[in-house]
């Protein structure tokens, strides 16, 4: 597909189409705007950023618990508080750029993303680490659907890869990096952060340089109310598909939020061994990603339950056996799981919507991804405290996940029954 042909006609750059009071915005824009490739991955950099910063704080809990002495299941309703916040923003301003722009929400979400990382360097406490947290996942929510309609906008094929690539990489390489921070520089808890700021200033100015991919229209006032709308075409799809996300991001969020303490249960390892646990899940789902896309979305889908399935059954065999490597094996199989299980979703609804739907269609995806993300990650949170300790709860979020990609696939063999075409 050619670059930029999916959002040629929807791009306000032509001086001819331009508003009024844009002209001169515009005819600096002809000397200085960003080419549409740059462009692209201008965008797949601030969806890693999000991503890196949401998955940043997830080696230094065990620092912040030993500091301010507070429970796994403290662990877990911070880590869920994200997951809220990001819900809570994509009902709210998951359409707005569709009315707006991309580049404004943008904007607006990236300040907001510096905001809540300042309260993390200048955090006391569990209030201030929940602010962050909540600030954060505000931010994140905004971004989300604005980053990835903006680069299907671009293009459509390289765009629904780079939206399926992206969260892997960001959350691996957060999760890696705060780790390596952690054991081998100064102010564990301040300086990933700190780095994250200026990554985050250099990108705004990107945006700034970045030309507008859509054509704004009324009713963005009216898109701040939260509701559930989905286009007719994409209904059905839609149903197919959201077991499928809910289970792989139910993964990730028991992989994110206590999946290091497992480790160091099983083992007494590093903290940059811990930090390993996101980095091998989205290392694996990245490359599952890149290795099927151009395989059908359907065969995507089925690679991505089977590889899920295959993963939980692994761990819950290390888990009884003590095994770290097979502990691994488990969580490399679960990263191919959630790749395969994400990309396939995405390329079996998005080319289904509308330019002017792309935004609030992706949002109401990440809102089943979030779920998925959040809710079961406080259930384990409690029942690690309360019933039965860290690797019994492990073993029941497995067989958990074991049996939501069994409904999926049974979802996924019926829909394909029902329209063999």
């Amino acid at each position: 597909m050619e670059s930029g042909t999916s959002g040629t006609r929807l791009r306000p750059s032509s001086p001819t189409s331009a508003a009024q009071p844009e002209e001169q915005d515009m005819s600096i824009a002809g000397r200085v705007r960003l080419a549409p490739n740059v462009s692209l991955v201008l965008l797949a950099s601030i969806l890693v950023s999000f991503l890196a910063a949401s998955a940043a704080p997830t080696p230094l809990y065990g620092i912040y618990q030993e500091r301010w002495h507070f429970s796994s299941v403290t662990t877990t309703v911070v880590f869920a508080v994200y997951a809220l916040a990001v819900l809570a923003s994509l009902l709210t301003f998951g359409k707005l750029s569709d009315h707006v722009g991309r580049r404004p929400v943008l904007a607006a979400a990236i300040a907001v993303q510096i905001l809540s990382l300042l309260v993390f360097i200048l955090a006391n406490g569990v209030p201030a680490l929940l602010a962050a947290r909540l600030v954060q996942g505000l931010a994140a929510g905004a971004a989300t659907g604005a980053v990835g309609a903006a680069m299907l906008d671009i293009d459509r094929a390289r765009g629904t890869l780079a939206n399926s690539i992206a969260p892997g990489l960001g959350t691996g390489s957060g999760a890696l990096l705060s780790a390596l921070f952690i054991r081998y520089l100064p102010a564990p808890t301040r300086l990933v952060y700190v780095v994250l700021v200026a990554i985050l200033l250099i990108q705004a100015v990107g945006v700034a340089l970045m030309p507008e991919t859509v054509t704004r229209m009324p009713g963005a006032r009216r898109s701040l109310r939260p509701e559930i709308r989905l286009p007719r075409p994409v209904r059905g799809p839609v149903l197919v598909v959201a077991p499928v996300l809910f289970a792989v991001w139910a993964l990730a969020g028991f992989f994110g939020a206590l999946g290091p303490a497992l480790v160091r249960s099983l083992m007494d390892t590093s903290i940059v061994v811990a930090g390993l646990v996101l980095f091998v899940f989205a290392l694996f789902g990245s490359v599952a990603v890149l290795l099927l896309r151009d395989t059908a979305a359907r065969t995507v889908i089925l690679t991505g339950i089977v590889a899920l399935i295959l993963g939980m059954v692994v761990t819950v065999v290390s888990v009884m056996a003590d095994s770290v490597p097979g502990f691994f094996v488990g969580l490399a199989l679960g990263g191919v799981g959630f790749g395969g299980g994400f990309q396939g979703s995405l390329k079996t609804i998005m080319p289904l919507v509308e330019a002017h739907e792309r935004a609030s269609v992706l949002s109401l995806l990440y809102v089943v991804c979030y779920v998925g993300f959040g809710l079961p990650t406080v259930i384990a949170g409690f029942l690690v405290v309360y019933a039965g300790g860290l690797p019994r709860t492990a073993d029941e979020y497995s067989v958990a996940v074991i049996l939501l990609a069994l409904v999926a696939l049974f979802g996924l063999r019926r829909a394909t029954r029902a329209a063999p075409g």
